[in-house]
């Protein structure tokens, strides 16, 4: 699939009603077609299925989706990269941190996080660049960082989490603080007690949003 059919079929299927609804929701900070994820993610799934089959990422089809104004084609390139996840390799992370340090917010980020995850999970130096994000200046850089072990359970790289979670307390960002109450909160499924020493232990340095996410299981 080509960038121009991709957007042919986007085209086809403007709601303009939705559109002004879902821009709102985020704030007007970006433009929409209009559709809703089922209807967005079957414009392309027989796409993504053809393209698994291939092993290879088209990152030059990604690149100039991530261009168009429209906040679907983001989508497209997150939903593509999760589907391609297991093709993905440490040395095309800048291809992927150029995705994430540009168009932000939390839904692109959020998703992103999937396919570092993975990554870091077959090639350990995703670890010691999740921790150097952990203290970059952007935040939703350290927010990728705090996020990407979520649903790990026993996988989980306890050692790391504390580190990057230490990192960014004391923080007044509200997406930063989410963050790390929706890391605690998810690992408590797994290993409560652990959660419950590091709230214990830090307590002082966290905001109150983020222990009240991270203790809702406990």
């Amino acid at each position: 699939m080509e960038l121009e059919e991709l957007k042919v079929k986007f085209g086809q299927k403007v709601n303009l009603l939705q559109a002004k609804q879902l821009a709102s929701y985020m704030r007007n900070q970006f433009s929409f077609y209009g559709l809703h994820t089922p209807e967005r993610r079957l414009i392309y799934h027989d796409f993504l299925l053809a393209e698994k089959k291939s092993k290879q990422i088209n990152w030059q089809l990604l690149n100039e989706a991530w261009q168009e104004p429209e906040r679907e084609m983001q989508y497209f390139v997150c939903d593509y990269l999760i589907a391609m996840k297991k093709y993905f390799t440490f040395e095309e992370m800048a291809r992927i941190e150029s995705f994430v340090r540009t168009k932000q917010w939390w839904d692109t980020i959020d998703s992103l996080i999937k396919p570092i995850g993975d990554l870091g999970l077959r090639d350990k130096r995703v670890d010691g660049l999740m921790l150097k994000w952990s203290v970059d200046p952007d935040i939703w850089v350290r927010r990728v960082a705090i996020e990407h072990q979520l649903l790990r359970k026993e996988k989980m790289n306890t050692d790391l989490l504390k580190k990057i979670l230490k990192n960014n307390l004391n923080s007044q960002e509200f997406f930063i603080n989410k963050a790390i109450g929706w890391a605690l909160r998810d690992y408590s499924k797994t290993n409560p007690d652990w959660v419950r020493d590091f709230i214990a232990e830090n307590c002082d340095e966290m905001a109150k949003l983020s222990i009240t996410e991270g203790s809702k299981y406990l």
